[in-house]
């Protein structure tokens, strides 16, 4: 393997964390602000990219930019375990969710996933950007024309809104999704987006003009509740009431029983 072989167990429902032990001189690379806790031993160290890139200054700048691209910090963290035992470094997923671990060597080396996804992985996956060829993918998407690929031999670790349902795409079988609920699918799907159709399901319908077509052979990963979906129903409550129903008379009754007042 080229990658880091490291070990993992995840903890918790809703507000997940995955505790990652590393072997000595084993090392694991993350998100900055994901970092949890660790034991004594282990060694930050904040570089540009990955940690992937052999150009030199260029080819770090250009790893840099790459994940500009994608919504990401210019810098990624990586934990080396430099003590003689085993250690252990944990790190938590920023809203309630499932943390989805992903075996690259079993997927075909490349998984594709939606931007802000990623949450760690062992040293020397190559986090990096997916560009989608078509046009109308690129515009309607949701996600636009770039995604993040996780590429390499080693365990990588995604995070995903609310639960997740996998699913395994047959050769040819199609499966019509919500753009905002693809966590993530390997590289033999083939990703599309397709017009919802019809006068009233365009305006009356609340699902948005478009979905995601993905079509088989391959595993793909779906989330319950994308977080563009939970700060929409945040929105919704803010302002000066803070109250949805802040128009009708049972609304107003239930802030006076609360001691908001009128």
């Amino acid at each position: 393997m080229n990658n880091h072989e490291i070990d993992y167990k995840i903890h918790g429902e809703e507000l997940q964390c995955v505790e990652i032990e590393l072997d000595p001189q084993e090392a694991v690379i993350s998100e900055p602000g994901s970092f949890m806790m660790m034991t004594d031993g282990i060694q930050m160290e904040t570089l540009f990219g990955d940690g992937t890139e052999t150009g030199g200054l260029l080819g770090k700048l250009f790893s840099a930019g790459k994940r500009l691209l994608t919504g990401e910090n210019l810098f990624m963290t990586v934990y080396t375990n430099t003590s003689y035992q085993k250690r252990q470094v944990t790190f938590a997923a920023p809203y309630s969710g499932k943390i989805i671990p992903l075996d690259l060597s079993d997927l075909g080396g490349k998984v594709i996933c939606q931007k802000d996804s990623f949450l760690c992985a062992a040293k020397g996956v190559s986090v990096g950007i997916e560009f989608q060829r078509k046009l109308g993918t690129g515009l309607f998407g949701g996600e636009g024309f770039i995604m993040q690929k996780l590429e390499g031999d080693g365990m990588a670790f995604v995070h995903s809104g609310g639960y997740v349902v996998e699913k395994v795409l047959q050769p040819g079988e199609i499966l019509k999704i919500d753009t905002g609920c693809i966590v993530a699918f390997t590289q033999t799907v083939s990703y599309d987006i397709q017009f919802v159709g019809g006068i009233k399901n365009t305006i009356f319908g609340g699902e948005g003009l478009f979905f995601a077509q993905l079509q088989g052979p391959g595993k793909v990963w779906i989330q319950t509740l994308p977080i563009s979906r939970l700060a929409s129903r945040i929105l919704q409550y803010a302002g000066p009431s803070g109250r949805r129903e802040e128009g009708s008379v049972l609304g107003k009754l239930g802030n006076m029983l609360d001691g908001d007042g009128f």
